[in-house]
């Protein structure tokens, strides 16, 4: 049996938004989207990052202090599955922060917040101070890949 080379997809660029010119709120805005309607996910983003003094420095904040380090990935070896703890790529990196800082927004509940644009609000301002949701699940990751560090010498 012959190993076939993986081929890694090639990275497509995408636009800076046109209202605050970052890539950043562009991933956001294409990862809060549902059923492709781009505009309603722009006015969601948009509306939550306007009532931030300065939005764009809160929100890279808050997605550096989600992006995690290390996290596990299954790895099988005659026939049991090890949870091996390895680095996370950089862009891999900024989408687990996204997609967590999403969920949980979406989590929030609907007696404090009407609208999601104030979950994702809230949730941002949360995780620029290391609080929230989105912080426990990177704390939960990081414990993860401590509590399997004795796999480590199984890594690719």
């Amino acid at each position: 049996m012959s190993r076939v080379a993986k081929i890694r997809a090639k990275k497509r660029i995408i636009a800076p938004d046109p209202l605050y010119q970052s890539h950043l709120v562009t991933r956001l805005i294409n990862r809060v989207m549902l059923s492709g309607k781009k505009t309603i996910a722009q006015k969601q983003v948009y509306k939550a990052l306007e009532t931030l003094t300065n939005p764009l420095e809160i929100l890279s904040t808050a997605l550096e202090n989600l992006k995690p380090v290390m996290e596990v990935r299954p790895r099988r070896i005659g026939g049991a599955a090890y949870q091996v703890p390895t680095p996370v790529r950089a862009d891999r990196r900024e989408a687990l922060a996204i997609r967590w800082l999403i969920q949980a927004a979406r989590r929030r509940p609907n007696k404090e917040y009407h609208h999601f644009s104030e979950k994702l609000c809230a949730e941002v301002l949360d995780a620029q101070q290391k609080l929230g949701e989105a912080i426990k699940k990177r704390e939960t990751v990081h414990r993860m890949a401590e509590a399997n560090k004795a796999f480590a010498h199984f890594r690719w």
